[in-house]
Order: C-alpha cells, then structure tokens, then sequence
C-alpha cells in the first residue's frame, strides 16, 4: 500500500493558497541573497542563516505533505534541496580553507554557491509562475 502512495501522479492542481505559499517561501530566499548582497554578510552566508531563509525551510517541510501529489511538490523539493545542498559546499568550502591550498578552492567554491543559488531561486520562481514543476 506504501508503494502506492509513492506512486502518486503530479496530474492534480494544488490550491491557490499553497502555490502562494511557494511564492513566499521563493521571496524569504530572495530576502536573504538581497539582505547578503546590500549588507556585510555574504550571500551564501545570509541564505543559510538569515531568518528569512530559515523561515523559508520550516514552511517547506510543514507545507509539503500538502503539495503531494501535484506539480507544486516538486517546487518544494527544488528548494529544500538548494538550502541543503548549499550547506554541504559551504562545509566543504570552510573545511579547506582551513588549509592553505584550500583557501583558493573554497573561495572558488563560495562564489559558484553564491551564482547557483541565485540561479536556483530565479529559475523555480519563474517556473512557479507559469505553473511548471521543476526537475526532480
């Protein structure tokens, strides 16, 4: 019975008040990379620990059993994955700058995060708004 459940078809329409929940949700990460671009905090630095972006994920995992089962699930995956993959290269970014070698790589590696954020949110919140769901 599990397997069916996980079989879901995305075919049915979510509701008005969960697509504007996504819309949210984009504009809480968009808060933060503006809040990392005019303040003295980074971006990527921003995105993982400004509050608007913290916000952002707890109403991802509240909303998205809500969104199971349509086109907008995949939005609220698209996001959960882009705050928990930044995290990881950001750890990986500060485990080599402790190295002198790795100074230049995790510089490298924090503004490739920083474009691919920004490349994240722009897209998916374009994509939500002509009700597309994103790559899984």
């Amino acid at each position: 019975m599990s397997a069916q459940l996980d079989q879901t078809p995305t075919t049915s329409q979510p509701s008005e008040s969960l697509v504007n929940v996504a819309h949210l949700v984009y504009a809480l990460h968009t808060w933060s990379v503006i809040a990392g671009i005019i303040g003295a905090a980074s971006i990527v630095g921003m995105f993982l620990t400004g509050w608007p972006s913290i916000i952002a994920v707890i109403i991802n995992y509240v909303k998205r059993p809500d969104a199971r089962g349509t086109w907008l699930d995949t939005h609220f995956g698209w996001q959960i994955r882009t705050f928990w993959y930044t995290l990881l290269w950001v750890v990986i970014a500060v485990i080599a700058a402790f190295t002198v070698i790795g100074l230049p790589f995790a510089i490298g590696i924090a503004i490739v995060i920083t474009i691919w954020v920004v490349y994240r949110i722009v897209r998916g919140w374009i994509a939500l708004a002509s009700a597309k769901p994103m790559p899984v």
